[in-house]
């Protein structure tokens, strides 16, 4: 018997503002003698919004406003209530996400994709995002493909190989690096410092446009091993990871984002008041474009599509929790021997194949050493979170909250969202993505 779920996926972007709305289902994929093994086996996508101008309240402000009543409208036209989302994504990307009032935005916004939702952004997630939404990982099987999602404030970067995305990264690279209205630049991103003459208030020539176009279609080159690198790379590589970026060679490179639709499309340099034209046209004449390459299935929606379809796993279906009420939101992941600033967090270890009840009872006690007070969240890879979950049930008061998860791999520095359960299994969303294997 099989699942049907509504998921709504909600991108702020830089540019633009998109939602979708898909179906995922659900079934039990063992056998009626085996332990249920629940899978997400289709999604469908039953809407796609029109394509909207993200609002903002003059240059560093996002319209909180303006987005709910687009997010109102989008739902109305998609013939859905709140109450009948189950799950979902609301992130904010690119240059969007680091104005001054955007996790204020989030908040406003995540009670319309239900008790479910992913509230949250960062180049990692969306790298993953738009590699998934795009087709890109699906077009990698038997070859490595390097994705490039770029957007108006940046390119998000994941190298795929046989399906599997082993690396991810983001630059400072996208259309509305620079804006023009009425012939002259009305804004350029500090990125820019040092690359261009050019300066608010100046009329740029197309000669202008086309080098700073040249200039960030030489930084992709770099970072897909086409070019040496330079200082350039270097300096157009984006801070949040915290790691620095290397060269990611690939058999095949794919784009995404709203200037994979300038690459194959010519458009006049000064039809959308950005450098969306010029970068793409730089692109299609660039190394990028030389060898085997392709645009995704999906491009200018790839990030929103990824998000609505793709951010959902399902824990194992063996799971234990007491006195938890769901849904868990932006859980912080941690291991059992960090320190934790709240009671909040989520505890990720490897666990025990085929443990013995004495392990399982010598574990329960080490966890609970380490975790005296407060709520015990506890994910980890091996098949054993009811066992556990009982041994900690007998040791601990019953008014604490304790919740049990397996099959599942999480690291330090990621988020967790959990909600009621589906059948036996509980279905999750990690955020922050980094796919370290």
């Amino acid at each position: 018997m099989a699942d049907v779920l509504c998921s709504v996926g909600l991108d702020v972007g830089t540019t633009t503002t998109q939602l979708i709305v898909s179906q995922l289902t659900v079934e039990n994929q063992a056998s009626a003698f085996s332990v249920p093994r629940m899978a997400i086996t289709n999604r469908k996508i039953l809407y796609k919004s029109p394509i909207h101008f993200t609002p903002l309240l003059g240059g560093e402000r996002v319209d909180g406003d303006g987005i709910r009543q687009i997010v109102l409208k989008e739902y109305e036209a998609a013939g859905i209530r709140r109450e009948q989302v189950d799950t979902g994504a609301v992130i904010i990307t690119g240059e969007t996400s680091r104005k001054e009032n955007a996790k204020a935005v989030l908040a406003s916004l995540s009670d319309f994709a239900g008790d479910f939702v992913v509230a949250t952004a960062g180049p990692d997630l969306e790298s993953v995002l738009a590699a998934k939404g795009s087709g890109a990982v699906e077009r990698s099987e038997n070859t490595t493909v390097l994705h490039m999602d770029i957007g108006g404030g940046t390119s998000n970067l994941a190298l795929i190989q046989d399906r599997k995305i082993v690396q991810t990264g983001c630059m400072n690279v996208g259309g509305r690096l620079v804006k023009i209205q009425d012939g002259r630049i009305s804004y350029i991103s500090p990125v820019l410092d040092g690359l261009t003459e050019l300066r608010v208030g100046d009329r740029p020539s197309q000669a202008q446009i086309t080098a700073i176009a040249q200039t960030l279609a030489q930084a992709l080159e770099m970072v897909a091993g086409l070019r040496q690198p330079t200082e350039l790379l270097n300096r157009l590589a984006t801070r949040e990871t915290g790691q620095p970026l290397h060269p990611m060679p690939a058999e095949v490179i794919s784009f995404s984002g709203g200037v994979a639709d300038c690459i194959e499309n010519i458009h006049p340099l000064t039809a959308f008041g950005d450098l969306g034209p010029a970068l793409g046209q730089a692109i299609r004449r660039s190394r990028l474009c030389q060898g085997a390459y392709f645009l995704g299935k999906e491009t200018i929606r790839a990030t929103v599509i990824g998000a609505g379809c793709h951010s959902a796993q399902l824990s194992g279906s063996t799971v234990f929790y007491r006195n938890v009420t769901f849904p868990l939101k932006n859980l912080p992941v941690v291991t059992l021997g960090q320190t934790r600033d709240t009671d909040a967090v989520v505890v990720a270890m490897e666990g025990i194949p085929s443990a013995s009840y004495a392990q399982v009872a010598q574990l329960a006690e080490e966890i609970l050493e380490k975790i005296p007070h407060g709520a015990v969240y506890l994910v980890m890879e091996q098949d054993m979170a009811k066992a556990l979950g009982q041994a900690l049930a007998l040791r601990m008061e019953p008014s604490r909250p304790l919740l049990c998860l397996d099959r599942l791999q999480l690291g330090s520095g990621d988020y967790l969202d959990v909600a009621a359960p589906i059948g036996p299994a509980l279905p999750v969303v990690i955020k922050t993505l980094v796919f370290s294997q």
